[in-house]
């Protein structure tokens, strides 16, 4: 595997332990005295947040291992607490904080994936195969706990100068954040920086004496210094694409409206409903990458303004209008989030300006205004599969080159990940018809369809028809 198909494989890994935190905002933001006014339900929400980087050495565990095992996520569990205790005993300073859960997480899947077969002579048997993973992971943490309680204290020492620059660049930093942010995006390692963002930069220590860090982290825990890699992303999300789609339906011609009109509606409301942003971004990444630029810089300058004028907001999944209702008056929330609305608007109107005159300046093909016209026949291919997942899953199977040609098939939010002996015969076109926003070619085998928040259900769907 290379480097790149590494990162984009973590980067994967990473989104079942971020997944559970919509939920753990939800547990947190309803119990309190505002609401509901119930400790218990909101101190559930806070152990979810007090224990991330267990839950992340278990969901990356179990993401990597080839078939999401049970045993893999127990052996990253068990090599979090030898890594964790172990380090600790050698210089109690050490907090690795998530990046603990994630690094034990990578060696159990990796165990598994190597050992979860293996057979031993007939005394030690009881111990061969899957069992032989957590123990093969605990030797290999406790090694690593030997060797990581020396030489991380520099490394913590870095990681914490470099996120001290970060935050010490105040609004400049969080603009060149938001910039990389969306430029990874067509990669897929976006969710690499975010960990690091959201997951590891900063600390905030409680009443109780716990030590939070991470913007997210920090930002539920109460912190309210938290939110400067965070609240910039609502404008852009819930306004400025929304206003990108539109100016995208109006570029098109009026014949064409109808045919793109559905398509640009769902995947604006899924940005400013859930947050999550590829379709949309997708519709124009490829097709137009000029605009795309546009985007990254506007929403780095989205999280510049956002930092300049102080203010702090947050999200457990995605910066959507769900999260931003949830955390409106959340104690580390800053007085002034509702200024974050006013950007919208603002930004709304200057996406919508400046995708429409940079459509029509240079004749993008945006949605609506490619050279071919999708025929009746081909139309039939779109509207046959649409509402039937198991149909659908055959026709993106017939249209990436078949059965034979597909060697893997993962998921992670909106994008079908793919393993295949020839990207070549996928028929691109083809998959824009079934419904996907693009498609993305890493390399010869590898390659990425965007199709949306049912990416998770087709990619099941698919394996199914495979057996």
């Amino acid at each position: 595997m290379n480097i790149l198909g590494f990162f984009q494989r973590l980067g994967r890994s990473l989104q079942l332990p971020i997944a559970v935190l919509p939920v753990a905002a939800l547990l947190l933001r309803f119990g309190q005295p505002d609401l509901l006014n119930m400790p218990f339900i909101a101190e559930a929400g806070g152990g979810i947040f007090g224990n991330l980087a267990l839950i992340f050495a278990i969901g990356v565990a179990s993401s990597w291992s080839k078939d999401n095992a049970g045993s893999a996520a127990l052996a990253g569990a068990i090599g979090y607490f030898i890594l964790t205790k172990a380090m600790t005993t050698i210089n109690p300073e050490i907090n690795m904080g998530v990046l603990a859960g994630i690094i034990t997480g990578l060696i159990g899947g990796m165990a598994y994936n190597r050992w979860s077969g293996i057979t031993l002579p007939n005394f030690l048997s009881f111990f061969g195969g899957k069992r032989f993973v957590p123990i093969v992971t605990g030797c290999i943490c406790i090694l690593l706990a030997g060797v990581f309680g020396y030489i991380w204290p520099p490394v913590q020492n870095a990681i914490h100068a470099g996120g001290e620059w970060i935050v010490g660049e105040g609004a400049l930093g969080a603009g060149i954040f938001g910039f990389i942010n969306r430029l990874l995006i067509p990669l897929g390692l976006h969710q690499v920086i975010n960990t690091i963002a959201w997951f590891q930069i900063g600390e905030f220590t409680n009443a109780a004496g716990a030590i939070f860090h991470g913007d997210i982290n920090r930002f539920y825990a109460g912190d309210g210094t938290a939110g400067m890699f965070m609240s910039g992303f609502f404008p852009v999300t819930m306004f400025g694409l929304p206003g990108a789609a539109l100016a995208m339906y109006l570029a098109a011609p009026k014949e064409r409206r109808t045919m793109v009109g559905g398509a640009l509606l769902s995947v604006a409301l899924t940005a400013f409903l859930t947050g999550v942003t590829e379709p949309v971004e997708f519709l124009f990444m490829f097709l137009a990458p000029l605009l795309y630029l546009v985007h990254a810089i506007l929403t780095g300058i989205s999280l510049y303004i956002a930092t300049t004028l102080g203010i702090h907001a947050g999200f457990s999944f995605s910066p959507s209008a769900l999260d931003y209702l949830l955390m409106y008056n959340l104690p580390a929330a800053s007085h002034n989030v509702w200024m974050l609305l006013v950007m919208g608007v603002i930004f709304f109107a200057i996406y919508f300006v400046l995708f429409t005159v940079i459509i029509r300046m240079f004749d993008l093909k945006t949605p609506g205004r490619e050279d071919t016209v999708i025929t009746s026949e081909k139309s039939e291919l779109k509207s046959a599969a649409v509402d039937d997942l198991p149909q659908l899953a055959q026709r993106y199977l017939d249209v990436l080159g078949g059965a034979a040609n597909l060697t893997s098939i993962d998921a992670c939010i909106s994008r079908l990940r793919l393993q295949v002996k020839d990207s070549s015969v996928v028929n691109e076109a083809d998959c824009k018809l079934l419904g996907a926003s693009g498609v993305v070619r890493l390399n010869k085998q590898s390659l990425q369809v965007v199709v949306g928040t049912q990416a998770e259900s087709l990619a099941d769907a698919m394996k199914k028809l495979l057996g």
